[in-house]
């Protein structure tokens, strides 16, 4: 196993414009969340030049029913986008919260999709599509993330604060930013270089102002970023000039175009399925939380330093087809002896989606949260991010006691 080279990944700011689009498809989750824990919710949209576009599908009583929408649920919907869009911070010329056009064009479920998710008769909840999902952790970071992403997020989360607080008020609200570190023995011992792109008012891009804004940076990655680490890097900050022009103005934003962002920055395989704007059904969303929560809990409970998960379903069928579980050559027991504690795990009820929307509590408008810098390596915080919960960490090593 190769212990000796150079990895990256990368994040983007909640003001990125697929960022933008995942925000508002999670709000609409919430949304009809709220009114019905058992909605049905499949929410794409598109952001650009002062226009917000919703399509998908939806099932949700009191909301949509019988194909028609209940009195003022358009104005609700159309409000929680426009307040999603504000918090970011978005009132320029190109794209302004109180000013886009906005587009609703979300409609009922298929019957023929329902029919296979729906419990009936002695028929379990099904899964609400096929395909393969993964899990993801290692013990580089407290929150058992890759550093390179861990440090990536944390960047822009910090830049975020200061520009919300007013600190940094030169700062608007797009940005990106990317972390390589030198890895020896499987550790991180160099942050090579850092990259930071984010949009600015008019005048950081020469001068005293850029200068200005190239010292904030350093500073937030000094911050960041464990000194130690920093001894030979090199910094990319707003390498192409100017970035006044940004998020859904500068370019298009849709939802889903961010998944190894929101998972683990490219250290772990990925399925294929994003996860915002999608209801608990849908395993591409839950069975990626579960095998987080499996994968984290095993490296807490110091079965192995790094763990990747995959699970993998068919629409309509309730059992998983699959586990996998795959230590890569750290782990302290065998991997199947991994994989058969949490097949015996009565907690976590065979995993199929309704047994994993129930350990989790994923049935509750939770969501927007979460899609901005990651979902996964964040605070488990009473209903919100349960699956960063460690509370599987003691039946697993009951299971090899």
């Amino acid at each position: 196993m190769r212990t000796d080279y150079l990895f990256t990944s990368e994040s983007v700011s909640e003001g990125h414009p697929d960022k933008v689009a995942d925000q508002i498809s999670d709000g609409i989750v919430d949304l009809f969340l709220s009114k019905d824990p058992e909605a049905r919710i499949a929410c794409e949209t598109l952001t650009t030049t002062q226009l917000v576009v919703l399509a998908g599908e939806i099932r949700c009583k009191g909301v949509y029913e019988n194909g028609e929408w209940a009195p003022g649920a358009k104005e609700e919907i159309e409000q929680t986008v426009r307040n999603t869009v504000k918090r970011i911070g978005y009132e320029q010329d190109g794209f302004h919260w109180e000013k886009f056009e906005f587009i609703n064009r979300l409609h009922g479920q298929s019957e023929h999709i329902a029919q296979g998710v729906d419990a009936a008769d002695n028929k379990d909840e099904g899964a609400g599509d096929q395909g393969i999902m993964f899990g993801y952790a290692t013990d580089e970071t407290p929150d058992l993330m890759p550093a390179t992403l861990y440090y990536s997020h944390k960047t822009l989360e910090r830049m975020a604060a200061d520009r919300h607080s007013g600190a940094a008020a030169f700062l608007e609200p797009d940005a990106k930013s990317q972390v390589t570190l030198r890895y020896e023995g499987s550790l991180p011992v160099a942050a090579t270089a850092v990259v930071v792109s984010t949009q600015h008012a008019p005048g950081y891009d020469e001068g005293e102002k850029e200068a200005e804004l190239h010292a904030y940076v350093k500073r937030v990655i000094a911050e960041v970023i464990p000194p130690v680490l920093l001894r030979e890097t090199t910094y990319y900050i707003n390498p192409t000039g100017s970035f006044e022009i940004g998020g859904p103005d500068g370019d298009a934003g849709l939802t889903g175009r961010k998944i190894i962002v929101d998972t683990y920055g490219g250290a772990s395989p990925h399925g294929g399925g994003a996860f915002s704007g999608k209801d608990p059904t849908k395993v591409d969303r839950s069975a990626a939380y579960i095998t987080r929560y499996l994968a984290k809990n095993v490296v807490a409970a110091g079965l192995a330093t790094r763990c990747t998960i995959q699970i993998a379903y068919a629409i309509g069928v309730s059992e998983p087809l699959s586990l996998y579980v795959d230590t890569h050559d750290t782990g302290t027991v065998g991997d199947d002896k991994i994989e058969a504690a949490i097949k015996g795990n009565a907690k976590l009820g065979g995993l199929t989606p309704r047994a994993i929307r129930t350990h989790l509590g994923l049935n509750k408008p939770i969501y927007q949260p979460t899609a901005a810098y990651g979902h996964f390596g964040r605070k488990a915080d009473g209903d919100f991010f349960p699956w960063e919960r460690l509370d599987l960490v003691d039946d697993l090593k009951a299971a090899f006691a």
